[in-house]
């Protein structure tokens, strides 16, 4: 059977493969420049899922956090050979382990279909009307 560690160590990213999934499988990271996903990984807690024996990187998510009351997930991914195995909850109680003593009021993300996963760890859709987002049609090409 094979096994898998979950890493913050930035060493380990396999930005090929990060980049390579955003860029062409994701509907949310498609157009993004290399210099700017290395940027955001630079910039934030980067969790890696790996193949033991291999070390090939399957899985990613990128948390941003002020460390102290607020945590936004995002480019959360498993690559799809690997789906199936409980890798994406095994992430997120990796996740949610390296948050909870951190004591962040607030965590948020924004999926359009993994709402059971992120369901089983608390999260619940928000209508409320209090969230807002700007966004920027040329932010993939500043």
């Amino acid at each position: 059977m094979m096994t898998f560690t979950i890493s913050t160590d930035r060493a380990r990213l396999d930005f090929a493969v990060i980049y390579a999934y955003l860029t062409q499988e994701s509907y949310w990271a498609q157009g993004i420049s290399e210099e700017l996903q290395r940027r955001a990984i630079e910039n934030s807690v980067c969790f890696g899922v790996y193949a033991d024996g291999t070390g090939e990187q399957v899985g990613f998510a990128r948390l941003i956090t002020d460390h102290a009351t607020f945590a936004y997930l995002c480019d959360v991914f498993i690559l799809p050979a690997f789906q199936g195995r409980g890798l994406g909850k095994q992430l997120m109680s990796e996740i949610e382990a390296y948050l909870l003593p951190l004591g962040c009021r607030r965590w948020g993300l924004v999926t359009k279909d993994a709402h059971t996963l992120y369901e089983k760890f608390g999260f619940e859709v928000e209508l409320t009307g209090r969230w807002m987002t700007r966004k920027f049609s040329d932010i993939y090409t500043r």
